[in-house]
């Protein structure tokens, strides 16, 4: 079946507005070339926040930057009206880059050196900006029955991540429900991902210093063998966790730095190592720091070293509420049909959404943006990541349905 062999009709039976305009389309695609042309880090996203507001106040609206000074708000339909018979919806999109270099060829290529929009922040940007423009025109026709709420937040990427700093200026007051999506490359664009539960997991991270005497090599007797003991650390630490928490809990600790030494003849003093640690639920999120510890001592000691741990809460799994999936799953069979929705596995990725659902109920969709036909493995993270832009149009139908549906599901 392709995927204009829906089975579901977009429209005039759910209230819904048709396609988007070709013109807001080409909008949109040049609103998130030029975001992706010029990258911003966590927490100094001022030309992104800039642009956002200027298309938004064009639009007659009143975007609110964040305390922050990044990232901002902007309420649109009947805010404290007796018309507003359902509870505000909030639509968040994230808008920082990351900080590694854009490596494909493109006229849209990133210009800024090392920064690259390499996890699809720019397209969920300017979805919610997209399903803010079509709102707000259904507002002042006095079709919305829903007051709703973007969210552009600054530093997703920055663990523990800018929702927490969201929160704090008050972006959630008001609101009963926040929606948002991802890009995920391994679904076909024209559709989505959703699951009910854990769609994300738990993402901390862990700096390690391990110290001891060192000496020369042909006497590791007379000293700490500090190498040697960083490599148990490594290799029978995650060994160990393994064997202490539930395994369906996934606790994970995986290295990705480790330095020590600078000859090969000497038995170094100090060693450091950083890692991630990763898992799929919240108690063992909860129980993860104790863990780690634990382990890192009892193996560190086993070879005479003494351990200095930095253990950095970063944000939980992403739970996605029952009620809010189904409104997403309503919204996209309203637009597009079943054959459009997908199940979709838990990612070992971690994502600040997380913090808003501690709150509000809520819901996060895979949107796709893998070409069709397109055979390639691809991920985030990556310096040639890129989308079928096609999926803008995709997101904004989406929100926009998930605002306009009339059953109360709130």
């Amino acid at each position: 079946m392709s995927l204009d062999e829906t089975d579901a009709t977009p429209s005039a039976d759910a209230g819904l507005p048709g396609a988007l305009p070709d013109e807001l389309r080409a909008e949109l695609i040049a609103f998130r070339r030029d975001l992706h042309m010029h990258p911003e880090l966590g927490n100094c996203e001022f030309r992104t926040t800039a642009a956002l507001k200027a298309r938004l106040e064009k639009a007659g609206l009143t975007p609110r930057v964040l305390p922050s000074g990044t990232g901002l708000t902007c309420d649109i339909g009947p805010w404290g009206s007796p018309s507003a018979v359902l509870p505000a919806l909030a639509l968040r999109g994230d808008i920082d880059a990351l900080p590694i270099p854009d490596t494909k060829t493109v006229p849209y290529r990133s210009t800024v050196a090392d920064r690259a929009h390499a996890c699809g922040h720019d397209v969920h940007t300017t979805v919610v900006l997209g399903a803010g423009l079509v709102l707000a025109e259904l507002a002042r026709e006095g079709r919305l029955r829903r007051p709703v709420r973007l969210l552009f937040q600054p530093a997703e990427e920055v663990l523990p991540g800018g929702a927490a700093d969201a929160i704090d200026g008050g972006v959630l007051d008001g609101v009963g429900r926040i929606l948002a999506l991802h890009c995920d490359p391994k679904v076909e664009v024209g559709r989505i991902g959703l699951r009910t539960g854990p769609i994300t997991s738990a993402c901390d991270r862990l700096e390690v210093s391990l110290d001891g005497p060192g000496g020369h090599t042909a006497r590791p007797h007379l000293t700490t063998d500090l190498v040697t003991a960083t490599a148990k650390v490594i290799t029978e630490v995650p060994a160990l966790l393994a064997r202490r928490v539930d395994a369906r809990s996934g606790l994970a600790v995986t290295w990705g730095r480790v330095e020590s030494g600078h000859a090969c003849n000497v038995i170094p003093q100090h060693a450091e190592l950083s890692a991630t640690v990763r898992c799929l639920d919240l108690p063992a999120w909860y129980a993860a720091p104790d863990l780690v510890h634990a382990a890192i001592d009892e193996i560190a000691t086993l070879h005479r070293a003494k351990s200095e741990i930095n253990y950095i809460r970063g944000v939980p799994p992403v739970v996605n509420e029952a009620t809010s999936t189904e409104l997403l799953r309503d919204a996209m069979v309203a637009r597009r049909g079943s054959y459009a929705v997908e199940d979709t596995e838990q990612s070992l990725g971690g994502e600040d959404f997380s913090w808003y659902l501690e709150k509000v109920p809520g819901a996060m969709a895979r949107l796709g943006v893998r070409r069709v036909g397109d055979t390639t493995r691809r991920d985030l993270h990556a310096g040639d990541f890129d989308v079928d832009e096609g999926a803008i149009a995709v997101g904004v139908e989406l929100f926009t349905a998930a605002a306009l549906l009339d059953r109360n599901v709130l």
